[in-house]
C-alpha cells in the first residue's frame, strides 16, 4: 500500500531527514510499480517482438509477390519471342521456296535453324522461370501459414496484456500521482541520483534500511559509527560497496 500523503514543502528549507523520508516513500511507491510490471512480465515485450515478426513476413510476402510478377512479366516476354521466331522461321520457309541458286537457301537454313535455337532457349528460360515461381509461391504459403500462427498469438497476448493492465491501470495511475507528489518534495539533485542509482539497481532499490548491521541491498557489513551517522538522519549516506542511499527504517 502507497504511505501516507507528506505535505508539501520547499525543498530547500526541507530538513535532510524529511527528504530522507520523502525517498523513502518514493521507493515504496516505486517498488509497487515494479510490482505491477514483474506480473505484466515479458508480455509487452512479447507482443512487440510478435508486431515485428509480423511485419516482416507481410514485407516478406508483398516481395515476393512482386517478384512473381517479375517473372510473370519475364515469361510473357520469352512468349513473344517464341512468337516472333515462329513467325520469322514460316517467313524463311516460304522465301526459301523461291530461292534462286543454293548460296541463298543455305542462308535462309541457317536463318531458321537460329530461330529454332532462340526458342529453344526462351522454352528453357520459360521453364526456369516457373521452377522460380513455384518455388516463390511455396516461400509465399508458407509465410502465410506462419503469419496466420503469428497472428493468433499476438492477439491472444495483446489481450491478456489488456486484462492485466486493465486490473491494474487504476492503480497504477494513484502510484504515478503518489510518486509525482513525492519527487515535487525533494531537490532535483538528489531525485536525479535516486534514477540513477535506481536505474543501476538490479531489482530497482535505490534507498534501502539498515537489517542486522547490514545494508538491504548488496547485505554488505556497516560499521557501527556508519550506523550512528545514518540514524542522525542529518546527512545523506550511501553503501560504500552498492552505491545505494542508506537509511534506518522510519518509525510509523
Amino acid at each position: 500500500m502507497v504511505a501516507e500523503k507528506i505535505k508539501p514543502a520547499d525543498t530547500q528549507e526541507m530538513p535532510i531527514e524529511e527528504k530522507l523520508k520523502a525517498l523513502y516513500e518514493l521507493q515504496k511507491v516505486h517498488s509497487e510499480v515494479d510490482k505491477i510490471n514483474t506480473l505484466r512480465g515479458e508480455l509487452p515485450l512479447e507482443v512487440q517482438d510478435l508486431e515485428d515478426e509480423i511485419a516482416g513476413l507481410q514485407t516478406r510476402i508483398g516481395n515476393l509477390h512482386d517478384e512473381m510478377k517479375q517473372l510473370d512479366v519475364a515469361v510473357a516476354g520469352k512468349k513473344t519471342e517464341i512468337v516472333n521466331s515462329q513467325s520469322l522461321i514460316k517467313k524463311y520457309q516460304e522465301q526459301q521456296n523461291n530461292v534462286r541458286n543454293n548460296r541463298e537457301f543455305e542462308s535462309l537454313a541457317k536463318e531458321i535453324e537460329f530461330q529454332t535455337l532462340e526458342i529453344e532457349l526462351s522454352e528453357k528460360r520459360i521453364r526456369e522461370f516457373s521452377a522460380q515461381a513455384t518455388e516463390k509461391q511455396q516461400a509465399i504459403d508458407q509465410s502465410k501459414e506462419l503469419l496466420n500462427d503469428r497472428e493468433v498469438e499476438v492477439k491472444s497476448k495483446r489481450n491478456e496484456l489488456a486484462d492485466i493492465t486493465a486490473d491494474t491501470e487504476k492503480e497504477e495511475k494513484l502510484l504515478q500521482k503518489k510518486a509525482a507528489e513525492l519527487e515535487a518534495l525533494i531537490d532535483p539533485r538528489l531525485i536525479t541520483a535516486y534514477k540513477r542509482i535506481r536505474s543501476n539497481a538490479r531489482n530497482g532499490l535505490a534507498v534501502v534500511t539498515v537489517q542486522r548491521d547490514a545494508c538491504g541491498g548488496c547485505f554488505a557489513n556497516i560499521p557501527p559509527q556508519r550506523q550512528l551517522d545514518i540514524r542522525s538522519r542529518k546527512k545523506v549516506i550511501v553503501c560504500e560497496y552498492c552505491g545505494r542511499i542508506l537509511i534506518d527504517r522510519p518509525e510509523n
